[in-house]
């Protein structure tokens, strides 16, 4: 890895889950361990996996690694630093307010912003707090911060306040304003992140496209914010060896025409390329011979063993339960990159073609899926919603109801703080929802197929929200029917149904399973989990294919019996599942009674969905 020839002091990873931050962290830390340098390895993930990596139970305070001297490890908890911070700033008023309120203040600081924020405490004060880690040569960080937090933290009205006396309601970021004794710290880590002789940042990609672009979207935050130290690792890069399997050959030619494809902004970066694995980087052995392609691929006897098919859906047959129904609103949710999209579209594609009304709204800024589909079928109404004019609009009303109430105790450091504020996720989220509201009373009359839902956060800030405004106007009775029908529809299991999204790895499936923590908090029990891109039904001669349909096994075990009550399984389609026939053919593409087939040859296998 180019990054470890001359590797600073500090290395923070950061890019979308599921894309090896934690592997290329571990085996960096690992890495220089092995050269007799002391080195700390920090995750401040909430659904961190170190512990498992490792193989090693880990705290938070540094924890020895036995088979990597001078290698210590430890878990930050952002959740339970989050929880600290969310008492310390509702205590005070526990006798005060009114249940309601203290409910939607909870909730308010209860987002990923506020997560991230307290977590952003922890590893500040591993970073710029002087003597913390003097003890150590490198300091590794798995999951940094995003460029919002950073431009928030960078922001000198961060600390006056401002936010202690807003009185709106719309902040997600509320615990600021009990940070002011740390503004040194703060101001000192913002510093050491742009230094580039003291730390790195590097940008976590897989070759594909959705995320070179997220990796594109950081880098130019951080470039705006003077953090021009910036590398570029795209893991997961596939050259097949067994040129008999079509499903190798085809996962080569999209690795490839995706590295042709890199973003600009991050073209020019220092760039390291690792292999796709043939194991799954768990333990010390495996995490030394990480990125290395002709490392030992294991016993992949496993491949042939078999699972429990009888608990094993298609997606077909997903398909067959939601049209029993005849309406209602299907919700994919997931991380990125997990394939929502194309659940979505896929779903509302074999719906149409029964005959039902059906309303396809996706917010992929590409929309390429929508797109092929829409000229085809009749009943489909495809839909687009931009989050970015969304998201304007929102803060355009929010930030004209601030000025109108208290516009004239807001200087600019004010208004500077308050317009970042509105730049969070937790912002754009609420604006989209707002969108795809209007669009969930069609769900009487048909079906409403919404790709990239609200989570759980969002459904019970709207719920705290409302509840507050009940509390203080006492006038229920004013509020607009679709806004007053909106949260018990998404509630109720009869007319709204969840699809939790995943693929068969570790990140993808514990962020998923946080996830439907998340809508159980809610009161949403999801209806059923698809567990995209599996290996499992396929027939495969490449050895690394073979050695990770193996891997693949653990966590689709793990989601049949540890989270979802239903388990869908898609297997990886050769062809890219865009336009109609190709998503006509992700919808046939599991195994047939257990029996694996050729990944050239799914389409023969599968029986007709009509």
């Amino acid at each position: 890895m180019q990054f470890l020839e001359q590797p600073t002091r500090n290395l923070f990873f950061t890019g979308k889950g599921g894309v090896g931050k934690t592997s290329l962290a571990c085996a960096t830390a690992v890495a220089l361990a092995d050269r007799g340098r002391r080195v700390l390895l920090v995750s401040t993930d909430p659904a961190s996996n170190l512990d498992e990596v490792l193989g090693v139970p880990l705290a938070a305070t540094p924890t020895a690694i036995p088979a990597a001297p001078g290698l210590f490890a430890m878990n930050v908890d952002p959740v339970a630093a989050a929880a600290a911070y969310r008492e310390r700033m509702i205590g005070p008023y526990r006798d005060l307010l009114p249940a309601a309120a203290l409910v939607s203040m909870e909730e308010q600081l209860s987002g990923s912003c506020t997560v991230e924020i307290a977590a952003c405490d922890e590893f500040a004060r591993l970073l710029g707090e002087p003597g913390s880690t003097d003890g150590f040569d490198h300091v590794i960080f798995d999951t940094a911060p995003t460029g919002h937090t950073l431009r928030l933290l960078s922001l000198p009205s961060a600390w006056n306040g401002f936010l202690a006396e807003n009185t709106t309601g719309t902040s997600c970021l509320g615990p600021l304003a009990g940070l002011q004794s740390q503004r040194r710290l703060y101001e000192a880590t913002v510093r050491a992140l742009g230094n580039a002789a003291l730390t790195t940042l590097i940008l976590v990609a897989r070759p594909e496209l959705s995320t070179l672009d997220e990796a594109a979207r950081t880098s130019r935050e951080l470039a705006a914010l003077g953090m021009q130290n910036q590398h570029l690792a795209i893991n997961g890069v596939f050259r097949a060896t067994a040129h008999d399997d079509p499903l190798a050959e085809s996962l080569e030619r999209r690795s490839t025409e995706a590295l042709s494809r890199i973003p600009s902004s991050v073209a020019n970066l220092p760039r390291t390329l690792v292999s796709l694995a043939a194991r799954t980087p768990v333990g010390l052995e495996a995490l030394r011979t990480f990125g290395d392609a002709s490392a030992d691929t294991g016993d992949d006897a496993r491949c042939d063993a078999p699972l429990p098919w009888d608990r094993l859906e298609s997606v077909g047959e997903l398909v067959d339960d939601l049209a029993r129904s005849g309406h209602g609103v299907i919700l994919t949710m997931g991380k990125g990159g997990v394939g929502k999209t194309t659940v979505a579209a896929a779903i509302a594609v074999a719906l149409a073609e029964r005959g039902f009304p059906v309303h396809l709204s996706t917010t992929d800024p590409a929309a390429h899926v929508a797109a092929a589909v829409q000229d085809d079928l009749p009943r489909l109404q495809v839909s687009r919603i931009d989050p970015r004019a969304e998201t304007a609009a929102y803060t355009a009303e929010v930030m004209a109801e601030v000025m109108a109430a208290a516009g004239a105790n807001l200087d600019d450091a004010g208004r500077a703080l308050l317009a970042e504020d509105l730049r969070s996720p937790c912002t754009e989220e609420i604006a989209v929802f707002r969108a795809f509201a209007q669009t969930v009373a069609q769900g009487e009359d048909g079906f409403v197929v919404l790709d990239t839902a609200p989570t759980g956060h969002t459904i019970l800030l709207l719920d705290a929200a409302l509840s507050y405004h009940r509390e203080v106007t006492r006038q229920t009775t004013q509020m607009p029917p679709a806004v007053e029908n909106l949260l018990p529809r998404l509630r109720d299991p009869a007319f709204t149904r969840v699809l939790i999204v995943t693929l068969p790895e570790a990140t993808p499936v514990h962020e998923a399973a946080q996830l439907q923590q998340d809508l159980e908090r809610a009161e949403i029990q999801p209806y059923d989990w698809v567990i995209n891109q599996a290996l499992a039904p396929l027939s495969l001669t490449d050895p690394v294919l073979r050695s990770r349909q193996s891997q693949q096994r653990a966590y689709i075990e793990e989601v049949l019996d540890r989270h979802a009550r239903r388990t869908v399984l898609a297997a990886w389609q050769p062809q890219a599942p865009v336009g109609r026939e190709a998503l006509r053919l992700f919808l046939r593409a599991a195994a047939i009674d257990g029996a694996p087939v050729q990944s050239d040859r799914i389409e023969d296998a599968m029986p007709e969905l009509t």
